[in-house]
């Protein structure tokens, strides 16, 4: 990626869209511009968990204003992401089918944990370099995260079920402030987040800082109000709930610092907050410049180098987790992408999802050798995985499922022709590497034209490799159910 480049986040939250570009320069991320528009998404799920359409019409709104800033931009300078609204709405395919169209570029949705590991990116990127630990809270709309960190490493993450926009609706209906509604949403909040206490105490944390959200908020309002601008701490907290009090709902609420998109969620966010000063014993804490929006930029640049790829890391953990053979699984791999390659001379090759694949595709033996193909997919479609989306993995898991057995019951696109490709040379290579040492591929070939493949050997290649030719055979008749053909020559 050459210095000047345009780099564009797009945060789905649960609150508020925002859109974040950058320009690279020299390893950092300076900002062009910064638009932010209040969707509330997380208000929008009715009794089902069903998206509700004006909810969705809201969203698809802001997408389009969003495309139209986005227009010249290519595919790599473009990631959008959305939490746990998107995480939770049962109709979400629906949502995402029409709002990937409308802004032009592919919407991922992240895990919890995924989305608490690019915040403390966002603000260990945006902080002065520092050895202190860290603890980073991000109060969204539905769901709020800790993270416990030194410098860009990341030690502890979760994600947890409340948020300012959940708590606000349930326990601040119609905006209405009284001292048993902060009582009992203060104490909802801990018997949630109570795990975090536990989780946090034997790792330790010098400094607490907050990011976006309601964090923003708050440390706005205290700020207005004269005291020390850039941290909150329980004085201003008990200031701010006497305020609100006094108020007596959201809408009479007049504070200086207070946006009118933030009134409404207020109260549910303070007291999520405030759960979380008793919890973890915070004495104070500090707003943070670095969000979300800014981790999924500075991904971006990681994942330029295999080094710095998170996901490469987080395949290694797997494989020593689940005790696959490593070489093994780098043999299958290699052979696989070379057969794709081959196949598929100069294209834009999703090769490292290939690689991936052929480092994990043993997994399910941790679980039984029996079906292990099975156990591996299940596993791969259920896991944290650090720096994967859950559309990444539900990819890879149709490779672990399919890269052995009968096709036909492969619940699988197979008029996704890159798909195709990738599941054919995985179960080529499996198929090579079957006796579990390096495969005589001298001469092998593999080349398509539409749905019709063909894998050439060299003459007496089949003689002396008797075992491999019979299995390539078996591999040819299971193609023939499906819509595609594999011929060997």
């Amino acid at each position: 990626m050459q210095d000047g480049t345009l780099l564009a986040a797009v945060d789905l939250g649960s609150n508020s869209f925002r859109l974040e570009i950058g320009r690279h320069e020299h390893g950092q991320v300076r900002r062009v511009e910064y638009l932010k528009e209040t969707v509330r998404q997380g208000g929008g799920l009715d009794g089902a968990r069903n998206l509700t359409a004006e909810a969705m019409d809201r969203g698809y709104a802001c997408l389009a204003r969003f495309a139209e800033r986005l227009a010249g931009f290519g595919d790599g300078q473009v990631r959008a992401v959305a939490t746990q609204t998107l995480r939770e709405a049962r109709n979400r395919e629906v949502f995402l089918a029409r709002a990937r169209q409308v802004l032009g570029f592919p919407i991922e949705v992240i895990s919890g944990r995924e989305e608490a590991r690019l915040i403390y990116q966002g603000v260990a990127r945006l902080l002065p370099q520092s050895d202190e630990h860290r603890l980073v809270v991000d109060i969204g709309g539905r769901s709020t995260e800790l993270i416990l960190g030194r410098q860009f490493d990341a030690r502890l993450m979760e994600s947890y079920r409340v948020g300012s926009v959940t708590w606000s609706t349930r326990y601040f209906p119609d905006g209405q402030f009284t001292p048993s509604a902060f009582e009992h949403a203060e104490i909802a909040a801990q018997a949630i987040l109570e795990e975090a206490a536990a989780l946090t105490a034997p790792v330790g944390w010098e400094v607490a800082y907050g990011s976006s959200g309601t964090v923003g908020a708050v440390a706005d309002i205290v700020a207005a109000a004269g005291r020390p601008p850039g941290v909150i701490s329980w004085d201003g907290l008990d200031w701010l709930v006497d305020r609100l009090l006094a108020a007596r709902s959201a809408d009479r609420v007049r504070l200086g610092g207070l946006r009118d998109d933030r009134r409404p969620v207020i109260g549910g966010g303070v007291s999520v907050l405030r759960a979380l000063f008793r919890l973890l014993e915070i004495d104070e804490m500090r707003p943070a410049a670095g969000a979300l929006r800014h981790g999924v930029l500075y991904d971006m640049l990681d994942r330029e180098h295999r080094a710095t790829d998170v996901r490469e890391a987080t395949v290694s953990r797997l494989v020593a987790r689940f005790e696959a053979d490593p070489r093994q699984g780098d043999r299958v791999g290699l052979l696989a992408c070379h057969l794709f390659r081959q196949l598929r001379p100069g294209a834009a090759a999703p090769e490292s999802a290939l690689m991936w694949a052929g480092r994990l595709h043993e997994i399910g033996n941790a679980v039984s050798h029996s079906d292990s193909h099975k156990h591996g997919a299940y596993l791969l479609d259920n896991v944290d995985a650090l720096g994967f989306t859950q559309d990444e993995l539900h990819r890879l898991s149709l490779l672990v499922l399919g890269h052995r057995g009968k096709l036909r019951k492969l619940q699988a696109d197979f008029e996704d022709e890159a798909f195709v490709h990738q599941l054919l040379c995985l179960r080529l290579a499996v198929i090579l590497c079957h006796a579990r040492r390096d495969p005589d591929v001298k001469g092998l070939l593999l080349q398509g034209a539409g749905r019709e493949l063909r894998l050439s050997v060299r003459e007496g290649w089949t003689a002396a490799w008797p075992q491999s030719a019979h299995l390539l055979r078996q591999e040819s008749l299971a193609w023939q159910k499906t819509p595609w053909s594999l011929a060997l020559a």
